[in-house]
Protein backbone atom coordinates (compact mmCIF):
# COMPACT_ATOMS: atom_id res chain seq x y z
CA UNK A 1 0.00 0.00 0.00
CA UNK A 2 0.84 3.78 -0.86
CA UNK A 3 1.31 6.30 2.59
CA UNK A 4 -0.07 9.99 2.94
CA UNK A 5 0.74 11.48 5.95
CA UNK A 6 -1.44 14.75 7.04
CA UNK A 7 0.65 16.47 9.10
CA UNK A 8 -0.31 20.47 10.23
CA UNK A 9 -0.33 22.92 12.64
CA UNK A 10 -3.64 24.77 13.91
CA UNK A 11 -4.38 27.62 16.52
CA UNK A 12 -7.70 27.90 16.18
CA UNK A 13 -8.54 24.83 14.41
CA UNK A 14 -9.28 25.88 10.73
CA UNK A 15 -6.59 24.23 9.26
CA UNK A 16 -7.06 20.72 11.53
CA UNK A 17 -10.67 20.75 9.86
CA UNK A 18 -8.94 21.43 6.70
CA UNK A 19 -6.74 18.25 7.85
CA UNK A 20 -9.33 16.11 8.26
CA UNK A 21 -11.03 16.99 5.22
CA UNK A 22 -7.39 16.86 3.31
CA UNK A 23 -7.10 12.98 5.35
CA UNK A 24 -10.97 11.78 4.14
CA UNK A 25 -10.24 12.40 0.16
CA UNK A 26 -6.96 10.56 0.25
CA UNK A 27 -9.14 7.71 1.82
CA UNK A 28 -11.13 7.47 -0.75
CA UNK A 29 -8.14 6.00 -2.94
CA UNK A 30 -8.51 2.22 -2.53
CA UNK A 31 -4.98 1.03 -1.20
CA UNK A 32 -4.01 3.87 0.35
CA UNK A 33 -3.31 4.14 3.99
CA UNK A 34 -3.65 7.46 5.71
CA UNK A 35 -2.42 8.86 8.76
CA UNK A 36 -2.94 12.48 10.60
CA UNK A 37 -0.59 14.65 12.69
CA UNK A 38 0.03 17.51 14.04
CA UNK A 39 3.38 19.40 14.72
CA UNK A 40 4.34 19.90 18.22
CA UNK A 41 3.14 22.99 19.69
CA UNK A 42 5.55 25.63 20.97
CA UNK A 43 3.43 28.45 22.31
CA UNK A 44 3.43 27.96 26.71
CA UNK A 45 -0.69 27.21 27.46
CA UNK A 46 -0.50 30.73 29.48
CA UNK A 47 0.09 32.42 26.04
CA UNK A 48 -2.48 30.12 23.95
CA UNK A 49 -4.94 31.25 26.97
CA UNK A 50 -4.63 35.02 26.38
CA UNK A 51 -5.17 34.45 22.61
CA UNK A 52 -7.96 32.40 22.74
CA UNK A 53 -6.50 28.85 21.43
CA UNK A 54 -6.75 26.38 24.65
CA UNK A 55 -10.03 25.22 23.99
CA UNK A 56 -9.88 25.12 20.11
CA UNK A 57 -7.21 22.87 20.53
CA UNK A 58 -8.65 20.22 22.96
CA UNK A 59 -10.84 19.33 19.66
CA UNK A 60 -7.81 18.07 17.85
CA UNK A 61 -5.38 17.01 21.64
CA UNK A 62 -6.13 13.38 20.39
CA UNK A 63 -3.93 14.04 17.24
CA UNK A 64 -0.61 12.49 17.88
CA UNK A 65 2.42 14.39 17.45
CA UNK A 66 4.25 14.28 14.29
CA UNK A 67 7.72 13.11 14.18
CA UNK A 68 10.42 13.36 11.42
CA UNK A 69 9.34 9.31 11.43
CA UNK A 70 6.03 10.07 10.26
CA UNK A 71 8.04 11.94 6.63
CA UNK A 72 10.45 9.07 6.42
CA UNK A 73 8.03 6.41 6.04
CA UNK A 74 5.42 7.91 3.87
CA UNK A 75 4.89 8.24 0.53
CA UNK A 76 2.95 11.56 0.51
CA UNK A 77 2.66 14.37 2.80
CA UNK A 78 0.32 17.15 2.50
CA UNK A 79 1.88 19.99 5.22
CA UNK A 80 -0.93 22.15 6.49
CA UNK A 81 -0.25 25.74 8.51
CA UNK A 82 -2.43 28.70 9.43
CA UNK A 83 -0.51 32.16 7.60
CA UNK A 84 1.63 34.47 9.45
CA UNK A 85 2.75 37.55 7.22
CA UNK A 86 2.64 35.18 4.14
CA UNK A 87 4.69 32.64 5.80
CA UNK A 88 4.27 29.14 7.63
CA UNK A 89 3.69 29.44 11.34
CA UNK A 90 6.78 29.12 13.51
CA UNK A 91 6.04 25.86 14.61
CA UNK A 92 5.36 24.09 11.10
CA UNK A 93 8.70 25.89 10.21
CA UNK A 94 10.51 24.48 13.54
CA UNK A 95 9.38 21.04 12.04
CA UNK A 96 10.58 21.48 8.79
CA UNK A 97 14.14 22.78 10.07
CA UNK A 98 14.22 19.90 11.70
CA UNK A 99 14.88 17.71 8.98
CA UNK A 100 18.23 18.50 8.11
CA UNK A 101 19.15 14.74 8.73
CA UNK A 102 16.63 13.24 6.34
CA UNK A 103 17.89 16.06 3.85
CA UNK A 104 21.62 14.81 4.20
CA UNK A 105 20.53 11.23 3.49
CA UNK A 106 18.41 11.94 0.75
CA UNK A 107 15.91 10.36 2.46
CA UNK A 108 12.41 12.27 0.94
CA UNK A 109 13.75 12.21 -2.54
CA UNK A 110 11.39 11.57 -4.80
CA UNK A 111 8.29 11.67 -2.20
CA UNK A 112 5.17 13.45 -3.45
CA UNK A 113 4.39 17.06 -1.06
CA UNK A 114 1.95 18.94 -1.13
CA UNK A 115 0.58 22.35 1.20
CA UNK A 116 -3.13 23.58 2.40
CA UNK A 117 -3.37 26.68 5.13
CA UNK A 118 -5.30 28.94 6.41
CA UNK A 119 -5.59 33.10 6.48
CA UNK A 120 -6.94 35.75 8.71
CA UNK A 121 -8.46 37.66 6.02
CA UNK A 122 -9.61 36.55 2.15
CA UNK A 123 -5.90 38.56 1.32
CA UNK A 124 -4.37 37.35 4.27
CA UNK A 125 -0.92 35.66 1.94
CA UNK A 126 -2.91 32.14 1.32
CA UNK A 127 -0.56 31.96 -1.65
CA UNK A 128 2.32 33.76 -0.26
CA UNK A 129 2.01 31.17 2.46
CA UNK A 130 2.31 28.12 -0.02
CA UNK A 131 4.64 29.55 -2.08
CA UNK A 132 7.25 30.01 0.34
CA UNK A 133 6.66 26.66 1.70
CA UNK A 134 7.56 24.76 -1.39
CA UNK A 135 11.27 25.73 -1.87
CA UNK A 136 11.81 23.86 1.73
CA UNK A 137 10.05 20.67 -0.34
CA UNK A 138 12.62 21.32 -3.57
CA UNK A 139 15.32 21.49 -1.31
CA UNK A 140 14.18 18.13 0.34
CA UNK A 141 13.56 16.46 -3.08
CA UNK A 142 10.25 16.36 -3.13
CA UNK A 143 8.11 16.04 -5.69
CA UNK A 144 5.16 19.25 -5.33
CA UNK A 145 1.83 18.63 -6.44
CA UNK A 146 -0.87 21.43 -6.45
CA UNK A 147 -4.52 21.70 -6.97
CA UNK A 148 -5.36 21.49 -11.17
CA UNK A 149 -7.59 23.30 -12.65
CA UNK A 150 -10.00 20.20 -13.15
CA UNK A 151 -11.16 21.15 -9.34
CA UNK A 152 -13.59 23.76 -10.93
CA UNK A 153 -14.44 24.95 -7.42
CA UNK A 154 -11.41 27.08 -6.69
CA UNK A 155 -13.00 28.57 -9.48
CA UNK A 156 -16.35 30.15 -7.62
CA UNK A 157 -16.67 34.37 -8.08
CA UNK A 158 -19.91 34.12 -6.53
CA UNK A 159 -18.94 34.02 -2.36
CA UNK A 160 -15.46 34.47 -1.18
CA UNK A 161 -13.34 31.67 -0.98
CA UNK A 162 -10.08 29.76 -0.30
CA UNK A 163 -8.68 27.40 -3.05
CA UNK A 164 -5.67 28.06 -5.84
CA UNK A 165 -3.31 25.89 -8.09
CA UNK A 166 -1.47 26.09 -5.30
CA UNK A 167 -3.28 24.43 -2.75
CA UNK A 168 -6.34 23.95 -0.57
CA UNK A 169 -7.09 27.62 1.71
CA UNK A 170 -9.96 28.59 4.08
CA UNK A 171 -10.68 32.11 5.01
CA UNK A 172 -10.66 32.45 8.80
CA UNK A 173 -11.93 35.82 9.20
CA UNK A 174 -10.82 38.27 11.81
CA UNK A 175 -10.80 36.38 14.88
CA UNK A 176 -11.14 33.09 13.65
CA UNK A 177 -15.30 33.72 13.46
CA UNK A 178 -15.81 31.92 10.19
CA UNK A 179 -15.10 28.22 9.66
CA UNK A 180 -14.27 26.29 6.81
CA UNK A 181 -17.14 26.53 4.14
CA UNK A 182 -18.04 23.54 2.40
CA UNK A 183 -16.67 24.83 -0.86
CA UNK A 184 -13.34 24.90 0.87
CA UNK A 185 -13.47 21.23 2.36
CA UNK A 186 -14.40 20.24 -1.24
CA UNK A 187 -11.23 21.83 -2.24
CA UNK A 188 -9.15 19.98 0.21
CA UNK A 189 -10.76 16.47 -0.09
CA UNK A 190 -9.46 17.29 -4.10
CA UNK A 191 -6.56 17.80 -3.09
CA UNK A 192 -5.98 15.23 -1.23
CA UNK A 193 -7.32 12.53 -2.87
CA UNK A 194 -5.10 13.83 -5.75
CA UNK A 195 -2.14 13.45 -3.84
CA UNK A 196 -2.72 9.88 -2.85
CA UNK A 197 -3.69 8.95 -6.70
CA UNK A 198 -0.48 10.37 -7.45
CA UNK A 199 1.18 8.94 -4.89
CA UNK A 200 -0.21 5.56 -5.34
CA UNK A 201 0.98 5.55 -8.62
CA UNK A 202 4.59 6.12 -7.65
CA UNK A 203 4.83 4.12 -4.87
CA UNK A 204 1.50 1.50 -4.41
Amino acid sequence: MAKVNVIFHSTYGHVYKMAEAEAAGAREVPGVQVGVYQVKETLPDEVLAKVGAIEPKKAFAHVPVATLDNLAEADGVIFGTPTRYGNATAQMRAFLDSTGGLWAKDALVGKVASVFCSSGSQHGGQESTILTFIPTLLHLGMIYVGVPYSEKRQMLDTAITGGSPYGASTVAGQGGRLQPTENELAIARFQGRHVAEIAKKLFG
